[in-house]
């Protein structure tokens, strides 16, 4: 049983690296960003990544990535928060998940999935010269955070570079997403992303 406490972890790391390193946050939507960077945005020099290949389709991945350039719009104009957007290659999920569609939300598919995206996010920040990256993910309330940290470290370790840990549905995280998402009118999906987790998600 993991008893890895993520919230403090971060906050630690955070107290010894200087205001203004930068950092590369992957960003799986608007919504879950925006309470992210409320929480980084005035510690790190913040570069988004949009990279989720999960997403079913091109059209849902456009909206997705159009609510997240307009979040930083609104929120942090004059470029103080710069937007990278990865390719969208869904091939790269379905070689990775595509014969695990049958298992359940939150398993082993997920796991998969997660450390795809962390892995590109560290190809990245290798690629950008940054030193740390991070990633929304762990705002949801179905994602498992220790999951999710896991793949973050596994590639930060395969890439030389540094994760930082966190679980930013804690102390009303993804409550402030919500509230957020209503304050500046963004588009909010009912599921992660993947033609697998649609029907789970919209029943829960």
């Amino acid at each position: 049983m993991n008893t890895r406490n993520y919230q403090q972890e971060m906050e630690r790391a955070m107290a010894a690296v200087p205001k203004g390193t930068p950092l590369l946050l992957h960003a799986c939507c608007g919504p879950c960003a925006s309470a992210v960077l409320e929480v980084l945005a005035g510690h790190f020099a913040v570069t988004v990544l949009f990279y989720n290949p999960n997403i079913a389709t091109e059209a849902e991945n456009e909206k997705r990535l159009a609510t997240l350039g307009a979040l930083l719009d609104a929120a942090w104009p004059q470029n103080q928060v710069g937007l990278l957007e990865g390719p969208y290659c869904p091939e790269a999920f379905y070689a990775a998940c595509g014969n695990m569609g049958h298992l359940p939300e939150g398993g082993a598919r997920c796991e998969v999935c997660f450390a795809l995206r962390m892995d590109e996010a560290a190809l990245q920040a290798q690629a950008l010269g940054i030193p740390w990256f991070c990633t929304t993910l762990t705002v949801s309330p179905h994602k498992n955070a220790h999951s999710v940290n896991a793949a973050g470290e596994a590639a930060a370790q395969k890439y030389g570079l540094q994760f930082l840990p966190a679980d930013f549905k804690k102390k009303d995280g993804y409550r402030r997403s919500t509230e957020l998402s209503r304050q500046y009118g963004l588009y909010r999906q009912s599921y992660c992303g993947c033609e697998y987790s649609r029907g789970a998600e919209e029943q829960e």
